[in-house]
């Protein structure tokens, strides 16, 4: 790992500008062909809606959206945190990887990224996120990354005809560090 917080090996954080709405509208795409809900069609607009918004938002926690570069500066994903509770040491992850960038270890060094500031930085103890059992990718990622499996809630999403399952995962500070050790210091 480098010095700088938000740059791994492979993998570049940084804010959104507005260039980056043709990432999304990527995502858009992407989701709809192939991996969530089926979704009733999203204008534009309404993207655009939603982009300007989240790249305004005042943030009253930890909460925060970055894009993720590959080492050509080509935007391949994104990361956001959520439900940010200093209190409690606790916080959420959402992560997207187009599809043409899957498969390249980008997923695995963003999320390192995150969780190293959040654990050393933020002194968060614990990150909890959740999969769609349908996504076996990001399943198989999380387990591959050391993740406990948590809990189970069945049939929570509806999508192409069936119900799927949200499995959670969770991963303390304590057990990122004997895992990541090397990569930590």
């Amino acid at each position: 790992m480098t010095t700088n917080d938000w740059q791994g090996r492979i993998i570049r954080l940084r804010a959104m500008v507005p260039s980056d709405i043709s990432l999304f509208e990527t995502f858009d795409d992407d989701i709809s062909r192939n991996v969530d809900v089926v979704y009733f069609p999203q204008s534009m607009q309404r993207l655009q809606n939603w982009f300007d918004e989240e790249m305004t938002k005042q943030r009253n926690d930890d909460s925060f959206r970055w894009v993720a570069e590959n080492s050509e500066g080509q935007p391949v994903g994104t990361i956001d945190t959520f439900k940010c509770n200093r209190r409690f040491g606790t916080f959420k992850y959402g992560l997207a990887v187009s599809l043409q960038h899957q498969g390249k270890g980008y997923a695995t060094e963003i999320i390192l990224l995150v969780l190293r500031y959040y654990f050393h930085e933020l002194r968060y103890q614990k990150v909890t996120p959740h999969v769609y059992s349908f996504n076996h990718p990001s399943l198989t990622l999380h387990e591959k990354l050391g993740f406990n499996r948590e809990g189970q809630l069945r049939n929570m999403i509806y999508s192409h005809g069936k119900f799927f399952d949200e499995i959670y995962y969770g991963m303390t500070r304590d057990e990122f560090d004997r895992r990541f050790a090397d990569e930590t210091s």
